[in-house]
């Protein structure tokens, strides 16, 4: 058993990665988010900081946060990597990224700058991504689309749940269905881990 840090968004990869990392045996014992300087919000999705808390009350995981600008990012994480390290034991950091090597690079990188270990629970080739967002939706995670890219998918799925029927349609697109690129962004309501009532929908 092995003590983790999770990198989080609140969106579907970090929460399947959640889910992974404890199927396998692992103790995630703090979840791990950046946030804007300026804005107070989310680097990932842009998103408030109290729907992130809300995941984390309901996950019973505490949450930390990054706060950084684009300057100073890998430096800001590195030193709260360093404080998590110390204050929660833990041995390693867990990404959400699949397949993507520039991602891993980084953040392989960064794990053995304050020597932990990196692990990427969801890892696959680029042409399993299909099966990974059947694998998430088939474990009972609840999402919606959060943000998106209008050059690449309809305006009109802001807000939309993503379910079966959005594969059926997501793969119609000549787009990543994980949203890999940046194609589209979400926010897990609901799943398996969850405990309580949520207080976002």
């Amino acid at each position: 058993m092995t003590n983790i840090a999770l990198s989080f968004s609140g969106g579907k990869d970090s929460m399947f990665a959640l889910h992974r990392l404890l199927e396998q045996g692992n103790t995630v014992v703090c979840l791990i988010t950046t946030v804007w300087s300026k804005s107070g919000e989310t680097v990932a999705h842009g998103e408030k900081l109290d729907r992130l808390e809300d995941q984390a009350v309901r996950l019973n995981i505490p949450i930390e946060w990054v706060v950084t600008d684009f300057e100073n990012y890998t430096a800001d994480y590195k030193r709260k990597l360093e404080e998590i390290k110390k204050d929660y034991q833990i041995e390693g950091i867990g990404y959400g990224d699949i397949y993507l090597e520039g991602h891993r690079e980084w953040g392989e990188k960064l794990a053995e700058s304050v020597d932990l270990k990196a692990y990427y629970p969801l890892w696959t080739e680029q042409e399993e991504a299909l099966k990974l967002l059947i694998d998430f939706v088939d474990a009972g995670y609840k999402s919606k689309i959060v943000k998106l890219d209008e050059n690449k998918l309809p305006s009109v799925w802001l807000g939309r749940e993503i379910d079966k029927h959005f594969i059926e349609d997501i793969v119609t697109f000549d787009v990543c269905p994980l949203g890999e690129s940046g194609e589209y962004h979400t926010y897990v309501y609901d799943g398996p881990l969850f405990r309580g009532d949520r207080s976002y929908p």
